[in-house]
């Protein structure tokens, strides 16, 4: 049996600058435009959060069949810029800072970490390898 491959999130505004996705299992997100009085994410930060999320899930069920990290934490940079391109960013960098149990399950983990990393960036993680190839984005108004 194969798997149904679409996805679908639909936004709605639930006040000025402020919206909640919502995924087809029910599931919520809320976030906004960036404002000073505002804590909720951005959607440039939400999509730095996906790169994130994404490859760390990778990442943690590989090295998670060996032991528990210590540590696990990634961090998800870019640079927003403005050029005849558009708004974009530039200079998409994920760092991972983990860290293992001493011992030799976290020997085991450790050793395959960057391979894990490697393999989620080259092959798995759908979020960055949709940036990285360029798939292109549509935008259409339905009929009322």
């Amino acid at each position: 049996m194969s798997e149904n491959p679409l996805r679908l999130v639909t936004v709605d505004r639930t006040g000025p600058g402020r919206f909640t996705a919502t995924n087809a299992r029910g599931g919520t997100v809320d976030f906004g435009t960036a404002s000073e009085d505002g804590t909720e994410f951005t959607p440039v930060e939400l999509l730095l959060a996906a790169i994130g999320g994404c490859t760390a899930a990778d990442v943690d069920v590989a090295t998670t069949r060996h032991t528990e990290p210590d540590g696990f934490t990634v961090t998800v940079t870019g640079n927003k810029v403005t050029d005849e391109l558009g708004n974009r960013l530039t200079d998409l960098a994920v760092t991972f800072a983990v860290t293992f149990p001493h011992g030799e399950a976290g020997d085991r983990a450790r050793a395959i970490l960057p391979r894990a990393v490697t393999v989620s960036h080259d092959r798995l993680c759908t979020v960055s390898r949709t940036i990285e190839t360029g798939t292109p984005v549509t935008a259409t108004i339905k009929d009322a």
